[in-house]
Order: structure tokens, then sequence, then C-alpha cells
């Protein structure tokens, strides 16, 4: 579609998940790179690398629940493989997007 629009189809293929954060370490050499290994219900956790650093202190966030995209293909940041990507809003500081309450890690959001 040529307005930026897609289709129900498209927004199917995003595998949206509950992740709880097992750890989150700095990237060496960024200041605003964050290395967190998050628990999606599988058998390891995924490293995932997000640029929150300057917003979120590593061990404010090991324990609490993120929302991730799960089938983005794997890319490498500084040399590192990064294994999805969470979500968050904001044009300035990010926000991390959470569940209101506690779920299982790896649900499903509809």
């Amino acid at each position: 579609m040529s307005d930026g629009l897609i289709t129900y189809e498209e927004f199917a293929k995003l595998d949206l998940r509950v992740g709880t954060v097992r750890s989150a370490e700095r990237v060496e050499g960024s200041n605003k790179l964050l290395k967190l290994l998050v628990d999606l219900g599988e058998e390891f956790p995924r490293q995932i690398l997000a640029g929150i650093g300057k917003a979120y202190l590593p061990n404010e966030l090991v324990d609490t629940q993120i929302i991730v995209i799960a089938n983005l293909e794997p890319r490498m940041l500084m040399g590192i493989e990064s294994q999805g990507m969470l979500l968050a809003a904001g044009d300035g500081t990010p926000t991390l997007l959470r569940p209101a309450t506690l779920v299982e890690p790896g649900s499903n959001i509809h």
C-alpha cells in the first residue's frame, strides 16, 4: 500500500511476545547500548541489544517484563548478535512497553 498502511496479514507476521529480563549489562564502548538476556519461554534466553542505556540502568531492568519482536532476523551490533527487538515509545527518552500485570514469559501479544 502506498500510504504506509500495512495489511492485517502483514501485521500478523510479527511474533510479539512478553519477555522477562534475566540479566542486563552495558556494551563496552557504547553509552547507549545494553545487552539483555531475555526469557521468552524458550529453552535458552535470547540475547537482545537495545539502545536504552541512557534512560535505564542495567540493574533496574533485571526481572522486569518487556514486549519483544521475537521473529526479527538477527543483527550484529558492535560485533554482538541481537536476537530480537524490544518495543519502546517516545521521541526522546524511551519508555519500555510492559504488560500491566505479570504474565508467563513467552506469552503472545494478540
